[in-house]
């Protein structure tokens, strides 16, 4: 059964399905909204994208239509969701935020398409991963705004066309290459969210530090942003970390002494490369000889998912320049053996 529930913003519901169980706490959920932005002004980064949606929002409002459909792509923990908040806002409408996992029947998306009001937003995380029943659905209800159904049996049955307001669907996902053609073509605005500099997240762990009302200098932000693998999520996550510790461990005041102590006790180096990074680098380095290994073999060695280590591990390690996707496999860079402290074998045999 779908059910509706309302959000922590005013203008927010999600549309969940009753038995799923959510990842995180109560706790975790209430602080992760606290901190999202709300307008344009607070929400740092991506000023390219902002700079657009700005016109494309403006012109909705003066020809007093809805937005056009959005799809926002990247690695995860970027702000898709909290961007597809913000245009809400910024356009005055209500917004309903669900996933493409939680709608597994024709039922659950029409439902959610019936209940749509004029201009109004509605959110679907990981489009990518839409069933084909529901995504056929979607097709009239974006381009047309209609809803084709079928009544009746045998030589009985009907096609019906009901309508459904205007309203503008934001899909998100972290592989766009994943989307059906027709899908990706009923999307008027396409962009994908880049990784953010270490400027960018240094603004965002202050803002998020003082709405934890906790002190921090220039040097602690710093610090914790040149770790956060260029992910506000990950920059968040840090911070209420590091904040803990130095209410714990200092006078209450992060600085860069207690940002290094708290993230390397939490085995998160200068790279931000945790555990699991340098466990994937040196598996292909000492066990693979960095021969190219394919993402199941890497995944079974690892004791991981594959489809995590893919969506999640991956982009940062390629975006850093240590890890190379070739049509054999995976190998490590030079830089990954500098960073990891080993010796090349390649460049060796070289010499030799």
């Amino acid at each position: 059964m779908t059910i509706i529930s309302e959000d922590f913003t005013n203008n927010q519901t999600k549309v969940k399905q009753e038995e799923t169980t959510p990842a995180q706490t109560d706790y975790d959920k209430s602080f992760e909204n606290s901190i999202r932005p709300k307008t344009f002004e607070e929400y740092i980064g991506q000023s390219a994208l902002k700079g657009t949606l700005k016109i494309s929002i403006e012109a909705a409002k003066k020809r007093e239509q809805p937005l056009d459909h959005l799809l926002f792509y990247g690695p995860p923990g970027l702000g898709k969701t909290t961007l597809a908040g913000v245009i809400a806002q910024e356009m005055g409408v209500n917004i309903k935020i669900t996933s493409a996992p939680a709608l597994e029947r024709p039922r659950d998306i029409i439902g959610i398409l019936m209940q749509m009001k004029q201009s109004e937003i509605l959110f679907i995380d990981e489009i990518h991963r839409l069933n084909k029943v529901a995504e056929e659905i979607l097709y009239p209800a974006m381009e047309d705004f209609f809803i084709d159904m079928t009544t009746g049996k045998a030589q009985t049955v009907k096609t019906l066309r009901i309508p459904v307001p205007k309203f503008t669907l934001i899909g998100a996902t972290t592989k766009a290459g994943s989307l059906s053609g027709p899908l990706r073509d009923r999307f008027g605005i396409v962009n994908r969210l880049e990784f953010y500099t270490d400027e960018e997240l240094t603004s965002i762990i202050t803002r998020t530090a003082n709405l934890l009302e906790i002190n921090i200098d220039e040097e602690g932000a710093k610090t914790i942003a040149s770790r956060s693998r260029g992910t506000p999520r990950i920059a968040n996550r840090l911070t209420k970390r590091v904040a803990d510790w130095a209410i714990v461990k200092g006078d209450g005041i992060i600085t860069r002494k207690i940002a290094d102590e708290a993230l390397n006790s939490l085995h998160i180096d200068n790279m931000g490369l945790d555990n699991t990074d340098r466990a994937l680098l040196n598996l292909i380095a000492d066990k693979f000889l960095n021969r190219p290994v394919g993402l199941e073999s890497i995944a079974a060695a690892l004791g991981e998912d594959a489809k995590t280590i893919e969506d999640v591990w991956e982009p940062y390690l390629l975006q850093k320049g240590l890890l190379e996707r070739t049509p054999r496999g995976r190998r490590i860079t030079d830089y990954a053996y500098k960073v990891l402290n080993k010796q090349n074998p390649d460049i060796q045999q070289k010499l030799f």
